[in-house]
C-alpha cells in the first residue's frame, strides 16, 4: 500500500474531472497524498536541497551534536535500562516567518533570497490547491482561503504561513527515540518538500504505519485539523510520524498555510438537514489546547477548546 501520487498539471486538461475525483479520495482516504508536475521550477527546487543541507551543515550540526535529544540518549544508555525516549524529538528545526526574517539563518550564501522565492511558490499552491478543495466539498470558490484570512484587507492575507525546517541526523540507537512523535498538524494545508533519499516519514492507515516513499521533486500534501473541521468531517487530518535513522541525515521542509489566529472556525455550510459534527471556535484559542495536546488523541482537543 502506498499514498497516492496525483499528476497535478492534468488538472487544467481534459482529465480535470478525473484529477479533482483523486484528490478528492486521496483527502478522504488518506488525508496525505503526494502531488508531481506541480509547477514550481526543478531549478528552484534543487538550490534549496542544496542551500538547506549547506545550511545545516554549517550552521547547526554543531549545536545538535550538544542538544537536549543527544545528552538525554546518551544518560539513557549509560543507564543501560532499555526504556525509549517517548517525550523528545530527534530533530534540528528553524522556523521561516514572514515577519522574522532578520531571525533566519544568515551564514549560507544565497538561502533567504532562496527561501523567499520558494515559500512564494508554495503559497501559491496552497492557494491552488484550498481552491480544488472548495470545488471538491461544494463549497463557493475562495470559502476556505477566506475563512483563514480573517480581517483580510485590500488582499492582504491574515493567515499564518510558517515554514519549518527540519533535520533527522542519523541516530546510534534509533529504536530508543523518536525521529518526531506521532501527531497531526493543527492547522490547514500542509505542503511539503521531503528528502528524495532518505526515508522516515510515515501515516496512520488502517491501523498500519505507511511509509511515505521518497519521490525526487514531489510536494507531500496533507490536511490539518483545521480542515477535518471545515469539511465536517469528510476529510481527516492523518496522524503522521517520523522514524530516527541510523544513517542519512533526512531533510524535511513543511510550510504550513494555516487561518490567522483571530480567525472564526466551524464546520462550513453543509447540505441542509446535516449535522454538524465540530463545534465552532477561534484558531488562537484552538492553539492554546493543541500546544499541550499535540502528541495526544485529537478528539478531546475538539471538545477542550472554547467554543463560539
Amino acid at each position: 500500500m502506498a499514498i497516492p501520487v496525483i499528476d497535478f498539471s492534468k488538472i487544467n486538461g481534459e482529465e480535470r474531472e478525473n484529477t479533482l475525483s483523486e484528490i478528492a479520495k486521496a483527502c478522504e482516504e488518506w488525508g496525505f497524498f503526494q502531488l508531481v508536475n506541480h509547477g514550481i521550477p526543478l531549478e528552484l527546487l534543487n538550490k534549496v536541497k542544496k542551500l538547506a543541507s549547506d545550511c545545516y551543515k554549517t550552521e547547526r550540526e554543531e549545536a545538535f551534536k550538544t542538544s537536549t535529544p543527544v545528552k538525554l540518549l546518551n544518560e539513557l544508555l549509560e543507564k543501560n535500562s532499555g526504556e525509549k525516549l517517548e517525550n523528545v524529538d530527534w530533530e534540528d528545526v528553524f522556523t521561516l516567518l514572514d515577519h522574522n526574517q532578520n531571525e533566519w539563518p544568515s551564514n549560507t550564501s544565497g538561502l533567504k533570497e532562496t527561501m523567499v522565492e520558494y515559500r512564494e511558490e508554495v503559497r501559491k499552491l496552497a492557494s491552488k490547491m484550498m481552491e480544488v478543495m472548495d470545488e471538491n466539498l461544494g463549497l463557493p470558490k475562495g470559502y476556505i482561503k477566506k475563512a483563514f484570512n480573517e480581517g483580510m484587507e485590500d488582499g492582504e492575507e491574515t493567515a499564518f504561513f510558517g515554514t519549518k525546517v527540519s533535520h533527522y541526523p542519523p541516530c546510534p540507537r534509533p529504536e530508543l527515540v523518536n525521529g518526531l512523535r506521532a501527531h497531526t498538524d493543527a492547522g490547514g494545508v500542509v505542503l511539503l518538500f521531503q528528502d528524495d533519499e532518505y526515508d522516515g516519514l510515515q501515516v496512520l492507515k488502517d491501523g498500519e504505519w505507511i511509509d511515505v516513499q521518497p519521490m525526487p521533486n514531489a510536494i507531500v500534501i496533507n490536511t490539518g485539523d483545521q480542515i477535518e473541521v471545515l469539511s465536517n468531517g469528510r476529510y481527516k487530518s492523518a496522524w503522521h510520524r517520523v522514524l530516527a535513522r541510523e544513517e542519512g541525515n533526512r531533510r524535511s521542509i513543511a510550510s504550513f498555510y494555516n487561518p490567522s489566529y483571530k480567525a472564526a472556525i466551524g464546520p462550513a455550510a453543509a447540505e441542509e438537514g446535516s449535522e454538524k459534527k465540530y463545534p465552532k471556535f477561534v484558531f488562537g484559542d484552538y492553539m492554546d489546547v493543541y500546544a499541550n495536546q499535540k502528541f495526544m488523541p485529537k478528539e478531546p482537543r475538539f471538545l477542550a477548546v472554547k467554543t463560539l
